[in-house]
């Protein structure tokens, strides 16, 4: 008997982790890319450009973004760069490593509705984590945009998506999800997204 209810909790999960991004269940979430620890991080040029088209393409998309800041008195503003594709979207302020930790920003996701986040940001063994952590276990479903998420040291980039993804997050790159919530060449704003991440 115990063996089949967890068989059936596990389906359920399995099914729930592999469901395809959907435009009306997606999110960004732009986690502390900011101040000198951002010019610190491995990559950091791919990172910034990996992320300005992730902003580009969810506006295409119409898909809302959350952004957040680690302690901004300590660590800066968001890098200029990263501004720039924001605009006049507000970042919201932290002192917990996880989003969640923080009640305005977890209120601020809850209040979009959406099932399905789509994570950016830096650190990828701390910060990331510990969102994605926190994010999964709520019932959200976390992909991991890969080449928009970094550390200082490879390694530690590496040790962190690992670990969220046994937590149960995907694996994923801005292009991939961009391309998987269109489905296709007709989506309409299908040539605006090839013309971002081009």
């Amino acid at each position: 008997m115990a063996s089949l209810f967890l068989h059936e909790i596990f389906t359920v999960v399995m099914e729930f982790k592999m469901s395809t991004l959907l435009q009306d269940q997606v999110l960004l979430l732009v986690i502390d890319i900011q101040g000198k620890l951002a010019h610190a991080m491995f990559q950091k040029e791919s990172l910034f450009e990996a992320t300005k088209r992730a902003l580009r393409a969810s506006k295409a998309l119409r898909i809302p973004i959350v952004c957040t800041e680690q302690y901004p008195k300590g660590l800066g503003p968001t890098v200029e760069e990263i501004a720039e594709e924001l605009g006049a979207i507000p970042r919201f302020s932290k002192t917990s490593f996880s989003c969640l930790g923080c009640e305005e920003i977890s209120r601020s996701i809850m209040d979009l509705k959406r099932r399905q986040i789509l994570v950016s940001g830096i650190e990828s063994h701390i910060c990331v984590y510990q969102t994605t952590r926190d994010l999964l276990r709520e019932g959200y479903e976390v992909h991991l945009l890969c080449d928009a998420i970094s550390s200082r040291l490879p390694e530690n980039k590496i040790v962190g998506l690992k670990r969220a993804q046994q937590e149960g997050a995907v694996l994923s790159s801005v292009e991939m999800a961009l391309f998987e919530i269109m489905g296709g060449a007709e989506y309409p704003a299908f040539k605006d997204v090839v013309q971002i991440v081009k």
